[in-house]
């Protein structure tokens, strides 16, 4: 259109110079005063544009995330008209995209709100937000100001598992046990009599002095269940006709045992062999067992990010990173399927005193065989082939 328009005026040009006529002179005067207004009005005015996305940086799938859109027209030229635009990731809004023509008159404010739709987990970009603006003749050619990137981050599902008992070998913890070598001084449940053999170290002196005899603390069984999540995410290592399936029910298994010892007020750590699109190299680091909201906060920020692809093998990456694992901790391993290579790599992981329990993920090939070979090394077993058996686990 304005290489049209210039043509014109060019045209004007010429005929008022070889008539030389006022008339003319003042056609041309007032079609060239309209189009270097009209380009000078709309680019002074777009670019006091500011306009800005407002959201809530994580979620969990199923909720919905507010977001709010506010343009602000800083000058005092009012903006004729003005066409924004947002990229949205399909798995997050039905139409895809965020669309509003309007104008804004001096110094005026419009705010916009929609909703995005947390349906899975992951990683997600919004945008950038475009804004669109061109003269009110529509002469000069539009002008783009592209604003901010933002990112979604909706962690993966979590199931409560009430009926999963994580077992240690880690004394002198907060949680009670079966075995009474594992005594926690600080958990006192009643008092006996003394008897020959009885520790000075546990003789209740006060209740001794009330009662006229020696009287003896019975103290309570407790470990410290300090658990690292080994999550396999080498996609070489799953049926391929599963894979995406079973990976990501893999993931919502870590999310829902590192919830599950999180609210024990136990400590817990990440490993994992899967790709971190923010990380350097794309390789995830070691979160190494903490306790704390923050702590499950980190792991599920992880997990929220991680993506299966071939990377390093699962049994290598067991045996680099148990080394540094103090003698008692738990190790939940979670992959999509084990042979008798795996088995044997658990075998020497519980002679090092570390406490294994296996998970496995998704369709896995002949698991009666597995559960019997778990067995045999007294390895607890647990096979969730979908969510549903996740559901069925909570009631």
């Amino acid at each position: 259109m304005a290489e049209e328009y210039l043509i014109f005026i060019l045209f004007l040009l010429i005929a008022a110079a070889f008539m030389r006529d006022q008339f003319a002179f003042t056609v041309l005067y007032l079609f060239a005063g309209i189009f270097i207004a009209g380009r000078l009005w709309s680019g002074r005015a777009l670019k006091s544009v500011q306009f800005q996305r407002q959201h809530a940086p994580r979620a969990f799938p199923g909720e919905d995330v507010p977001v709010t859109v506010t343009v602000v027209n800083q000058h005092w030229l009012p903006v004729p008209w003005l066409r924004l635009s947002d990229s949205l990731p399909v798995e997050l809004a039905a139409p895809g995209t965020f669309k509003r023509a309007i104008s804004l008159g001096p110094h005026e404010r419009k705010r916009f709100d929609y909703q995005l739709h947390t349906h899975k987990r992951g990683y997600y970009t919004l945008g950038p937000m475009t804004a669109t603006s061109g003269d009110i003749f529509g002469l000069s050619s539009e002008q783009r100001l592209e604003g901010e990137v933002g990112h979604l981050v909706v962690y993966p599902r979590i199931y409560e598992l009430p009926r999963l008992m994580l077992t240690s070998r880690s004394p002198m913890g907060t949680l009670r046990h079966h075995q009474p070598i594992f005594e926690d001084p600080t958990r006192i449940r009643g008092k006996r009599d003394y008897t020959v053999g009885d520790s000075l170290r546990r003789v209740d002196w006060k209740a001794s002095a009330a009662v006229g005899k020696l009287q003896v603390k019975l103290l309570e069984p407790a470990i410290a269940l300090e658990t690292a999540i080994f999550l396999n995410l080498n996609s070489a290592e799953y049926d391929i006709r599963h894979r995406f399936d079973a990976t990501e029910i893999a993931i919502i298994i870590a999310a829902s045992v590192a919830n599950r010892v999180v609210s024990q007020k136990q400590s817990v750590g990440l490993h994992t062999n899967g790709l971190d699109p923010l990380a350097e190299g794309k390789r995830c680091l070691p979160l190494p067992p903490r306790a704390g909201q923050a702590q499950l906060m980190n792991i599920l920020e992880v997990l929220a990010r991680v993506e299966a692809g071939e990377s390093l093998p699962y049994i290598e990456m067991i045996h680099q990173e148990t080394v540094g694992l103090p003698w008692g901790t738990t190790v939940v391993l979670i992959t999509g399927g084990a042979d008798e290579a795996l088995f044997d790599q658990l075998f020497q992981m519980r002679r090092a005193g570390l406490q294994v329990t296996l998970f496995l993920a998704g369709q896995v090939f002949n698991p009666t065989r597995l559960r019997g070979m778990a067995g045999q090394f007294r390895i607890p077993f647990f096979h969730f082939r979908t969510e549903l058996d996740l559901e069925a686990w909570q009631h």
